[in-house]
């Protein structure tokens, strides 16, 4: 006989890929669970990561009235003297209502919801601790996904307080505005909040032993980011390491003092340490399920994000890079797909990256660092903003659109943009990159006017006068 179990999937962890994989396999027809160690759904993208960084990002652009500055100047503000409460009012609205939001997702889709920590009795069986003080209980399921997500990676040399000395959860609890802010770790995470701090005015120290920024993107634009960061005030310290980090206590408050290797100093009234995060996997009891993370709590998948254990799934940020919402939720869907045996296609290869960084940056497809090193003959193509009439009416005359594309076929190879609406924007390239377009299609496109599309025109123009 086959065995009986309560559900037929279980999924530990509400966030982007746990819900994903939720609502594929309930729409499947299978019996689906899902079991969340927090109060609410939604995991770090809706809580403490991607959504609330994302609306401070936008009340920090639309307070400060940056996006206005490059038309009237740059004093122009929509608000003096700005204080941390103005920009958590916009997050705690966005936040109720994107939980609300998933909830109702989950509840129309049949999708049994438990709040409570779980852990592995085996490799079918979880032990449940109830969150709500009913107790606890065991639930077996035929398959399982591990979505749990990462968590900030602390150091246990460093003086964290969450007043002083932060990682990133803290900024959403922060009461005051700071003057002065050092970040540690130039990652994806301590570059958004770097650059959206020192858009209040706030004097920012970014501090990273990479002797560059993201090393992932296109050399070019992130060389323009960091001009960009150092004309907002922003001091790059790259290639350092840092040594110790220590409050001090002066006559004007608490300062951090942050020693580099180098024998530097950085003193700030805040320091954010944003060195990484660790999955979160240190409560499941893995072993239980015959399963071991590596050093960081990420677990290893294969091509269908099946662990060792065939049965037993791991999608989002717990596998590692890239870590984004967008190809947390792709995950969550296939892996639900391959777990019922349901065909499903994907274009891995072309997940864009999104960095909400001020100016916001977004590619998809290969960079010229790689494409050089694999010796693939290509050419490039770039429109600046200031060149498009929209880029004027917006005033962002330091955006940059870039197109790669083969030399010999013209075939489209990567898309890479930085300027306002960049993550959006990226999406035509995507489209035509899926669909194995070449960089003729732009110049014969017909774009709207005025509108930043139009640079992808521009772009193809300038590439293919580059050919000769």
């Amino acid at each position: 006989m086959a065995q009986q179990y309560d559900y037929d999937l279980a999924v530990i962890g509400s966030g982007p890929a746990g819900q994903r994989a939720a609502i594929q396999a309930a729409k499947l027809g299978r019996r689906v669970m899902v079991i969340e160690r927090h109060d609410v759904v939604g995991g770090v993208c809706i809580n403490t990561g991607t959504i609330p960084s994302k609306t401070l990002r936008e009340a920090v652009l639309h307070l400060s009235g940056h996006r206005e500055r490059g038309v009237y100047g740059a004093s122009y503000a929509v608000k003096r003297n700005i204080t941390m409460a103005d920009l958590h009012f916009r997050t705690g609205h966005v936040v109720r209502h994107e939980i609300d939001v998933i909830r109702h997702q989950l509840m129309r889709n049949r999708v049994d919801m438990v709040a409570g920590t779980a852990r592995f009795a085996d490799a079918h069986t979880l032990h449940v601790a109830r969150g709500d003080g009913h107790g606890h209980e065991q639930v077996s399921a035929e398959k399982i996904v591990i979505a749990v997500g990462t968590e900030a990676t602390r150091s246990a040399t460093i003086p964290f307080d969450g007043q002083s000395v932060l990682i990133s959860d803290d900024i959403l609890d922060l009461k005051e505005m700071p003057r002065t802010l050092a970040v540690i770790g130039a990652g994806v995470i301590g570059i958004e909040y770097a650059t959206m701090f020192a858009t209040l005015g706030v004097r920012v120290t970014l501090v990273d032993k990479r002797d560059r920024l993201l090393p992932f993107i296109d050399r070019e634009i992130t060389d323009n980011l960091a001009y960009h960061m150092q004309h907002n005030w922003i001091t790059l310290r790259l290639g350092e390491e840092v040594r110790s980090i220590e409050t001090v206590e002066e006559a004007r408050g608490t300062r951090v003092r942050i020693t580099l290797a180098s024998g530097k100093q950085v003193v700030s009234e805040k320091a954010l340490y944003s060195i990484g995060r660790t999955g979160a996997t240190r409560e499941l009891d893995l072993a239980a399920a015959g399963l071991q993370p590596d050093s960081r709590g990420r677990l290893a998948v294969n091509e269908t994000y099946q662990t060792s254990q065939p049965h037993i799934y791991a999608v989002g940020d717990v596998i590692g890079f890239p870590s984004l919402a967008s190809t947390s939720m792709e995950q969550g869907r296939m892996a639900a797909c391959h777990a019922f045996g349901v065909t499903a296609d994907s274009m891995a290869g072309l997940f864009p990256y999104g960095i909400y960084t001020i100016p916001e940056i977004s590619t998809v497809g290969r960079n010229e660092e790689e494409l050089t090193a694999a010796g693939v003959p290509y050419e490039i193509g770039k429109a600046n903003y200031k060149e498009i009439a929209r880029g004027q009416i917006l005033g962002d005359n330091a955006g940059l659109l870039k197109l790669i594309f083969h030399r010999e076929t013209r075939a489209l190879l990567g898309v890479h943009i930085i300027g306002e609406g960049a993550s959006e924007l990226v999406h035509i390239g995507q489209a035509v990159l899926a669909h194995g377009g070449s960089v003729d299609y732009f110049v014969d496109n017909v774009f709207n006017y005025p509108t930043l599309a139009e640079a992808y025109k521009t772009a193809a123009f300038d590439g293919i006068n580059r050919l000769g």
